[in-house]
């Protein structure tokens, strides 16, 4: 957890120094929107599926209860793949369209094992991390809702 950004690079680096095993890192950066990707799939968009304009999104945790969620997550992925190493670096604070919100990075000796568990990561922080998004817009200031096809993916890891 941090408000400043990160230099996906110098954690890629970091997660595979001294893992001479590694075979394969998957990773995923998670940026700012500049519209509402709800409204734009025709979902609950303000404007009838017309994309609202986010001027930018600050996004608040529960100190101390979020990084256990995290911890949680990432001790699950070690127990379902076998990993070298994790990386989960995930902002908060008042964020612009454009920049990095989250990386999820995983370092595996198979690429299949780095896919699926960063997938996993990726998909369980969105459902079980307690984060809160407020989106900026030129009507004002609203809450983002937890979206159902978020709930859908993670759903999947409990049948795998």
């Amino acid at each position: 957890m941090q408000e400043a950004d990160f230099d996906v690079g110098a954690e890629i680096a970091a997660l595979t120094a001294g893992h001479a095993r590694a075979g394969a890192v998957a990773s995923f950066v998670g940026l700012v929107r500049d519209s509402d990707h709800a409204a734009e799939h025709g979902g609950s968009g303000e404007d009838h599926g017309t994309p609202a304009t986010i001027n930018a999104m600050t996004l608040e945790h529960y100190p101390g209860m979020t990084e256990q969620a995290l911890e949680d997550i990432v001790s699950e992925a070690r127990q379902r793949w076998n990993l070298l190493d994790v990386t989960v670096i995930h902002r908060v604070g008042r964020l612009l369209p454009g920049e990095r919100i989250v990386l999820v990075a995983v370092a595996s000796a198979h690429r299949g094992e780095a896919f699926a568990a960063c997938e996993f990561v990726m998909d369980y922080l969105k459902t079980r991390a307690p984060f809160w998004k407020k989106e900026e817009t030129p009507q004002g200031g609203r809450w983002v809702d937890a979206r159902e096809a978020d709930d859908q993916a993670a759903s999947r890891w409990s049948q795998a």
